[in-house]
């Protein structure tokens, strides 16, 4: 395990703060007392929190490029069908991964192949399990053609989560696994793809990026 990039600001600066309220307090308590314990252990489990947040594990992965991915950790909460509107303007399946504050936030590339379209939304921010989230929150939309099909990924933000990172560029030839981006403080991946796919996640099922097969070509 490793701790991610784009968490080294938010560590050291919540370090700092965390060493300035506990001295604080300490200078204000003789550094003893309920209080100053009491203080100690809240800034202990929060950096503990803020830590656990930006770990990215290291897991055993290889490519197949029959198998659609899971782009990120958490539960699978939708599998549907839907008529897309922002690209490719006809029928899909949706599958969609709830990511809770305490998942993995990593966001890896479900399959492999080229990018397309890459469009950064402005919006709400509902909470991620709202249908609506989909279509109406912040969010990035990345569109990866894999050789025969094109696949569409949107990182979307929550009712807590308020900074999508998103690393796509359009023409970028990008691999199954390889990082797509990072979502900060909890949110919610979709996946849209072509009514053809075999679907084999399961509703509701907890599932792992990397290692969680969502569907077939």
């Amino acid at each position: 395990m490793y701790l991610h990039r784009e968490g080294f600001k938010i560590i050291v600066v919540s370090l700092c703060l965390f060493h300035i309220l506990l001295f604080g307090v300490g200078f204000l308590t003789d550094f003893s007392g309920i209080i100053f314990y009491l203080t100690l252990a809240f800034c202990l489990v929060m950096e503990y929190l803020v830590i656990q947040f930006f770990r990215v594990p290291k897991r055993n992965f290889s490519v197949n490029d029959q198998s659609l991915i899971s782009p990120a950790d958490g539960k699978l909460v939708v599998i549907e069908k839907i008529f897309e509107t922002e690209y490719f303007n006809d029928e899909r399946i949706q599958l969609s991964v709830f990511m809770s504050p305490m998942n993995v936030h990593v966001n890896w590339y479900p399959v492999s192949g080229t990018v397309k379209y890459v469009k950064y939304h402005p919006g709400k921010f509902l909470v991620a399990w709202d249908p609506k989230s989909s279509t109406e929150n912040e969010r990035s939309t990345v569109v990866i053609h894999d050789g025969k099909d094109e696949i569409m990924v949107k990182q979307i933000a929550g009712a807590v989560a308020r900074r999508i990172v998103c690393y796509s560029k359009v023409g970028d030839v990008v691999k199954q696994g390889q990082e797509l981006g990072f979502i900060k403080f909890g949110s919610r991946v979709d996946i849209i793809v072509p009514i053809h796919y075999k679907i084999t996640g399961e509703l509701n099922s907890k599932v792992q990026g990397l290692l969680s097969q969502l569907g077939t070509k």
